[in-house]
């Protein structure tokens, strides 16, 4: 990569060079002749002096080349410099590369020699920012240690539409653990004293048996093992953490099913990726076997070596009972449920079974997901601002007197209602009846939000007046969030209308 200098500028050129992992005879041909002719050759290394990107670039220094140690101030996150330990490696960074400047300015070309690839995790991108603006430039990639380490372990990173996800160590452990469990494949960084929090984050992602670990790749004290074996005591910071790819070989022995193995109830949210929790999304590439209603399943991407189970939408007990009994048999199953699996949804029909005893020993979790009513909520503005109650118009496992009841309770209470399975093919009147019954207690101009397909191709959401709502408007895929007294619908032109329910309600 150059940068548009003007050549007939006579500043020397700075070069970011990548050495690869460790060992010389992965330095590209290109870096290897700019070491050998440079004027400078930069370097950085810890306060003991000695620096891994020059016994790397050894072999092709040659005689009479300038050397620029660029010795870090700290080794750890402790300094009595104002600005903390990031002001403290600002001002060396700003030194270094002012040191550096001075050779381009006198004419000589500079090479600045980095671990890996420049880019990547790298010092010299420090040195870039601060110089590239002003001097001819190039970098050259080198063989990062994500592929050093792979190549050591003989494992594929990524096949077919598996996603590579590169995470540093340093991050909060919560953050590690929803990273990890939302990736496909991984490699986490920067471990050294972050061990610990990885390994205990590969752990309550349900990936620490297939976790492996890569010291100093290509280099002198190499080591690999599994994960969960390794000692924290004993991981220097030059290693990693690999998820390997998980598509199956050409030939995987068969799987040994022994003992219990396990269901968990995933919420994939109202539609689509973006509203896919990572732990969700980690459940869902963990399972051996995939549950659930076909038009549900549809929308988790197929992974090789996954079993499917579709089923129609009125089996809950028995495609509960069927994941069970896959369970027991070893598998880890995922029965899949639009929106949040417990919110009128497959978590229940799923504990029934698991509750009874020919299930008791199998082990069942349930992830949460994104409600219908909430990303409804969302699109609208915010009408469950306040208090609000959730009922399911649906008479098919209750008799509508209940229903009934239990509207005219929440209208009487004022709460806002979020109202679910309003009408399908075969239930063609409990709108009307709900709209009715409601507007006995409520004012014509309530607002009620229509949610249709939210987060769908063909996500319709639009406010009307209680008096207004059309139940042939209306289907399964629709929820309607009905106002309390206090309710708003206010026209914000040029932006979207919002519909929102005060948080503070009046005295009485």
């Amino acid at each position: 990569m150059t940068n548009h200098q003007d050549d007939s500028v006579t500043t020397g050129r700075l070069y970011g060079v990548g050495l690869g992992p460790g060992d010389p005879s992965l330095v590209t041909v290109r870096a290897a002749e700019l070491i050998g002719k440079a004027d400078v050759v930069a370097y950085h290394s810890a306060r003991h002096g000695r620096s891994i990107a020059r016994s790397i670039a050894e072999r092709y220094l040659t005689v009479g080349q300038i050397e620029e140690k660029l010795v870090y101030p700290l080794t750890v996150e402790t300094t009595d410099h104002p600005g903390g330990y990031r002001g403290a490696l600002d001002d060396f960074y700003t030194e270094a590369a002012d040191r550096l400047a001075a050779h381009l300015d006198a004419g000589r070309d500079v090479v600045v020699l980095a671990e890996g690839d420049p880019f990547f995790y790298g010092s010299y991108q420090h040195m870039h920012k601060r110089l590239a603006d002003r001097y001819p430039t190039e970098v050259v990639p080198g063989v990062t240690s994500v592929s050093a380490a792979a190549a050591r372990l003989g494992m594929p990173l990524t096949e077919a539409d598996e996603t590579l996800t590169v995470i540093p160590g340093t991050l909060p452990e919560e953050e590690l653990t929803a990273r990890i469990a939302a990736a496909d494949s991984a490699v986490v960084m920067k471990l050294g004293r972050t061990f610990p929090a990885v390994r205990r984050a590969l752990e309550r992602a349900g990936r620490l048996d297939d976790a492996q670990y890569v010291e100093r790749a290509f280099m002198e004290g190499e080591r690999t093992a599994p994960l969960a074996s390794v000692d924290a005591g004993t991981v220097p910071y030059f290693a990693v953490a690999v998820l390997p790819s998980r598509v199956a070989p050409l030939e995987p022995p068969a799987p040994a099913l022994e003992g219990p193995g396990s269901v968990t109830v995933i919420g994939t949210g109202p539609a689509g990726p973006l509203w896919l929790t990572p732990e969700a999304r980690g459940a869902l590439s963990a399972a051996t076997d995939l549950v659930g209603y076909t038009t549900y399943l549809d929308r988790v991407p197929v992974r090789p070596g996954q079993a499917r189970h579709g089923s129609d939408n009125k089996v809950e007990s028995e495609r509960a009972e069927f994941a069970l009994d896959l369970a027991r048999r070893g598998h880890r199953v995922a029965v899949v449920s639009s929106g949040d699996p417990g919110v009128f949804a497959m978590a229940t029909a799923v504990l029934e079974v698991a509750c009874e005893e020919a299930y008791r020993e199998v082990p069942v979790r349930i992830v949460p997901g994104m409600t219908a009513a909430h990303a409804a909520a969302s699109r609208a503005g915010a009408p469950l601002g306040h208090d609000y109650a959730v009922v399911s118009l649906s008479d098919r496992l209750k008799p509508w007197d209940v229903v009934a009841r239990r509207l005219r309770a929440a209208a009487e209470a004022d709460l806002v209602l979020a109202l679910y399975n309003p009408g399908s093919q075969s239930r063609t009147t409990q709108v009307g009846r709900a709209r009715d019954l409601l507007l006995e207690y409520r004012a014509p101009e309530t607002p009620v939000v229509m949610a249709r397909d939210v987060g769908g191709p063909t996500e319709r959401v639009r406010t009307v007046r209680l008096a207004d709502l059309d139940p042939a408007e209306v289907d399964m895929r629709t929820v309607l969030l009905v106002g309390s007294s206090q309710t708003r619908h206010v026209t914000r032109s040029p932006h979207p209308d919002v519909t929102w329910t005060p948080r503070r309600y009046p005295e009485a």
